[in-house]
């Protein structure tokens, strides 16, 4: 039996240092969703394999549902298909890919009814950031920003030839333990650290001066807080510096470190990895870029 839709939807690193919930990028590592008709279920294959859940609770289907609720249509029973590329609570947009995944197959089931502006107010509202699912649906690296109840994004210049390098522990980060330990009040000083780095930042790409990287990646509101559950992050953005790379930061909400390189990939790679390995932390390499395409649709 063929599928009635396929939609491939990409990783995702949140915040990229000083970015907390208004930045994000794509990365070129893909998780594929498949709807048929059929009884509802979800069969997982990939990471999550025998973990996830294969019905009705899957975040996937819960997606597809959620369209046609909003809709006001009854949500067809379906059997979805998850060939899954992205590592569970990493940091790496597992849940916002399942989401979108969703969302986008449940549109295009329905006749494509929702703009893709729409599928991301629907998508942001649920995960209650847009940082991770603005960049899933638009592709490369996008600011994001509310406006009373109006969600803006806008899209960043990615440069030629960067690559992502990421240390990926075997030690997962669930996103809502991780957001647990932010403070709910920030000083002045550490507001105007973070703000100044993140205009940095969007100039850096915008202009492709990575040597503003070392700086631009720095961050106050996030990084210290989860380092209480990650204890050798610092010890493995330094090892990346050090190796090559032009910044390098928490993904997400980790347990993930990703670096940006133009070259030296496996040479900073490895230094993370054997940062890490130094404090008894274990994990993989996954050398990528980052994706200037969103979420799409196959035949």
């Amino acid at each position: 039996m063929n599928p009635k839709v396929i939609v491939n939807i990409p990783a995702t690193s949140a915040n990229m240092g000083p970015g907390l919930d208004c930045l994000g990028i794509a990365l070129d590592v893909w998780n594929t969703v498949q709807v048929f008709d059929g009884n509802a279920s979800v069969d997982v294959n990939g990471y999550g394999e025998g973990v996830l859940p294969r019905d009705e609770t899957n975040l996937v289907y819960k997606g597809f549902a959620e369209f046609f609720r909003v809709i006001n249509k009854p949500a067809p029973a379906v059997k979805i298909v998850c060939d899954n590329n992205i590592k569970l609570a990493r940091g790496m947009g597992s849940s916002s890919a399942a989401l979108v995944g969703g969302l986008y197959a449940a549109n295009s089931y329905a006749g494509n009814l929702k703009s893709d502006n729409e599928i991301l107010n629907i998508a942001a509202t649920w995960e209650g950031h847009p940082d991770n699912v603005a960049p899933a649906i638009f592709g490369g690296m996008q600011i994001c920003l509310y406006d009373g109840q109006e969600l803006i994004v806008s899209q960043v210049k990615v440069p030629d030839d960067l690559t992502a390098v990421l240390f990926i522990p075997e030690q997962p980060m669930p996103t809502v333990e991780a957001r647990k330990l932010l403070s709910p009040e920030i000083s002045r000083a550490d507001a105007i650290y973070n703000i100044s780095r993140s205009a940095l930042l969007v100039q850096a790409f915008t202009t492709g001066d990575m040597s503003k990287l070392r700086y631009a990646t720095q961050d106050k509101l996030h990084q210290p807080a989860r380092q209480k559950l990650f204890f050798p992050l610092n010890n493995i953005i330094r090892a990346a510096m050090d190796a090559g790379a032009f910044g390098a930061f928490l993904s997400g909400a980790g347990s993930a470190i990703l670096a940006f390189c133009k070259g030296r990939e496996y040479t900073v790679g490895y230094e993370m990895a054997d940062a890490a390995m130094k404090s008894g932390i274990s994990g993989d390499i996954l050398v990528t870029t980052p994706s200037i395409k969103g979420v799409y649709e196959s035949t």
